[in-house]
Order: C-alpha cells, then sequence, then structure tokens
C-alpha cells in the first residue's frame, strides 16, 4: 500500500571548499544539514556536488543525505539520493529513497519525495511502500 507523507523543511547548505571553475562551468560542493516537519519528523545531513554554467542559469546537482527521525510514527534512519538538472526554461528533480538502506521501522522502505518552494518555503510531499516485515 503506498501512503503520502507531506510537510515542511528548513535546509542549510554550507560551501565547502574548493570550488573549481573552468570552461565556462563551476564546480562546487556543498554540506547538507534538514530538519524535517509534518508526517516526516526527522533531521538529515549530507553531501552535494554542484556543475554551474556561467550566466545563463543552467546547473545540475547530485546529493546523498542520511535522514533520521520517525516517518508516521515510526522510527529509524534512511537514504534519499537527489539528481537534479535546471536550464533556463524548466527543473528537473528526482528523489528516490536509496534501496535497503531503510533502518529499525523503517526496514523494507521505498519510494520517492516531491520538493516544492512556495513563498520561500520548502515543502515535500513523500509517497513511500514500506514492505511488511515477516
Amino acid at each position: 500500500m503506498t501512503t503520502h507523507a507531506t510537510g515542511s523543511f528548513e535546509v542549510k547548505l554550507s560551501p565547502q571548499a574548493p570550488q573549481e571553475k573552468a570552461d565556462g562551468v563551476t564546480l562546487g560542493r556543498l554540506s547538507i544539514d534538514k530538519q524535517f516537519h509534518g508526517d516526516l519528523a526527522a533531521s538529515s545531513t549530507g553531501e552535494m556536488l554542484t556543475a554551474a554554467s556561467d550566466g545563463n542559469g543552467s546547473a545540475a546537482y547530485v546529493a546523498v543525505e542520511r535522514v533520521t527521525g520517525t516517518l508516521h510514527g515510526r522510527s529509524g534512519t534512511f537514504v534519499l539520493l537527489h539528481t537534479g538538472t535546471m536550464t533556463r526554461d524548466a527543473q528537473h528533480l528526482s528523489v528516490t529513497v536509496a534501496a535497503d538502506s531503510g533502518t529499525a521501522q523503517l526496514v523494507g522502505l521505498a519510494g520517492t519525495m516531491v520538493i516544492t518552494i512556495v513563498d520561500k518555503k520548502h515543502l515535500y510531499d513523500f509517497e513511500y511502500t514500506l514492505a511488511q516485515r515477516p
């Protein structure tokens, strides 16, 4: 059975040295610290790698973050994998639970998360399944 978890989160991105700029593209690395609220009451830490083209708004990123907390009252940890691309005209973001990364009461967790930003507030919609334990 698929379940939805919704809520908001705050994120702190901290640039990490070194940044590398060559041939019109800047490569960067950032640390991630998040606090989730709502159906997912958790914190997370992770790392993000970025590539941004100079002057045209196009960019890409990948990230891995470990989430620790409770999801609809079930406690444990899991890992989220991010891939994102931005062009002048559009954005595409994929956030997926890493296979077999759930622990404790979140063993068997699978799913995807949609992130939106409304009036500078970060919101999530997490569609997930949780395999029944034997």
